[in-house]
């Protein structure tokens, strides 16, 4: 009884944490905490690479989208953010909470998304290939205005109340510019932290993550939770490559993400032209609208010099991410008129795995040329074609024909911005323990090999959890 004779309150019931996405794999990354009086979902990502993942962006969600209250997003990339159009149609109207860069870019992103999935429909219709009829886009240009809308950017390092008793605090994560770990404090008191993809202490452009402080529950990433990046290797395996190949008249492309993976490209192009090992006559082309777009964000970064960069490459400014002799690819005709050059060139161009966009034209003009060298500089996610690559595919099919690999393929996964094992485990190694750590965004040897060695190194309770299962957060 309270002093006055009355019952007290009820104490709040246990958050439920519910795995929707990114569980067994890379992409869908989807997190629903529900709470007596809030239902925040922690990213909302497309599935993207095997057609059986590729499937489930088409499955009714397991709930009404209207009575999700808000969305947190971590960062801009398409596997944490590609989902919130199909949201938004299916009658989410809440707030997309996520810092002012992460907003800038994701509208890019969902932008271009909305592009390609619209000329894929039209193209399935136009040559027939797709089982449906007529083929549609999951979502379409307007669905992604009316996202736009919502985005709600928060500053980093500040406690913003999304509904009462529930707080919720970004840390830079230095994975992509504008990247954040979030931290949630439920209205019962207990946490719940989400370390979206994790940054690298070593990124060329981007400050180290913020280390992690705790929580009584933990989503942790495992993307290269069974691997290692050899750094300088990694970076001598990419410059031979370019050497070898301009030498015996070929041209490199690099399938690269049009966010940050293209900056750091250009980054290390720009140090192989000044240490001489890119030749000043061997023309570099970044030919991806998005890429060029978020270029521009980058470039605003270092001109207000932004505290998420590095201090050393902010002293480089503009050099950082300029290798002259540079050359900016806007039009398809533009892009088009590449494939008739013979003059040895490097080609960024993205998507990164190769699974739409510009990239996947050049691709099918170059690969059957054994002088030209396909550079995967990031993950390569299961089904797609970089993965298919990466694994010896000796034929590549694409819009509906098969195309011969000839060319010589080249795997740089050091170059990836996903923290490896030990840089995982230097990220938690001082905090308190959590309650519970679930390894999820992973495919499921790398998930279960960072579990077993949470367990070894740290000795926290560590679980790779089921697509769709349920926990609470306590």
């Amino acid at each position: 009884m309270t002093s006055d004779g009355s019952a007290p309150p009820p104490r709040p019931r246990p958050g439920l944490l519910t795995f929707l996405g990114g569980v067994g794999t890379v992409t869908g990354s989807k997190f629903l905490v529900e709470t007596d009086h809030a239902r925040i979902m922690v990213d909302c990502g497309l599935f993207q690479g095997l057609a059986e993942l590729r499937r489930r962006n088409w499955r009714p969600p397991p709930l009404d989208p209207a009575d999700v209250h808000a969305v947190v997003l971590t960062h801009a990339h398409l596997d944490h953010c590609g989902y919130l159009p199909r949201l938004v149609r299916e009658g989410f109207r809440g707030p997309v909470l996520t810092t002012a860069n992460t907003a800038r870019l994701a509208e890019l992103i969902l932008r271009d998304s909305a592009h390609l999935l619209r000329e894929d429909a039209d193209h399935a219709n136009e040559h027939g290939w797709s089982k449906h009829r007529p083929a549609q886009p999951l979502y379409d240009e307007d669905d992604v205005e009316r996202t736009i809308a919502m985005f709600d950017p928060v500053p980093l390092e500040a406690d913003v109340e999304i509904i009462a008793g529930t707080v919720l605090r970004l840390h830079h994560a230095g994975h992509i510019l504008g990247s954040a770990w979030a931290h949630l404090t439920l209205e019962d008191g207990h946490t719940l932290a989400a370390s979206g993809d994790l940054g690298r202490p070593v990124h060329p452009l981007l400050r180290a993550p913020e280390p992690f402080g705790g929580a009584d529950v933990l989503l942790m990433e495992s993307t290269y939770g069974n691997r290692h990046h050899e750094e300088t290797a990694a970076r001598e395996w990419f410059a031979r490559a370019i050497e070898r190949t301009l030498a015996r008249g070929g041209t490199v492309v690099v399938p690269s993400f049009a966010v940050d993976r293209t900056e750091v490209v250009l980054h290390q192009l720009a140090e192989l032209r000044r240490a001489g090992r890119l030749p000043a006559g061997a023309p570099v082309f970044v030919d991806s609208p998005m890429a060029l777009a978020a270029l521009q964000i980058y470039r605003e970064a270092f001109a207000t010099r932004s505290p998420e960069l590095r201090p050393d490459v902010l002293d480089e400014g503009a050099t950082a991410l300029d290798p002259e002799p540079f050359s900016l690819i806007h039009s398809l005709q533009e892009s088009l008129a590449l494939e008739r050059s013979r003059m040895p060139s490097v080609l960024v161009s993205a998507s990164g795995m190769a699974t739409g966009g510009r990239v996947v034209h050049h691709l099918r003009h170059l690969l059957p040329d054994p002088r030209n060298t396909v550079i995967i500089v990031g993950y390569a996610a299961a089904g797609t074609r970089a993965r298919d690559l990466v694994d010896g595919a000796r034929v590549l099919k694409m819009y509906g024909t098969y195309v011969p690999v000839r060319a010589e393929v080249v795997n740089v996964p050091a170059f990836s911005a996903h923290a490896d094992a030990s840089e995982v485990i230097d990220w938690l190694r001082h905090a308190p323990p959590p309650n519970a750590t679930y390894l999820v965004h992973g495919e499921p040897e790398g998930s279960q090999e960072l579990r077993d060695r949470i367990d070894r190194e740290l000795g926290w309770t560590a679980v790779v959890p089921r697509s769709g299962e349920r926990v609470l957060v306590r």
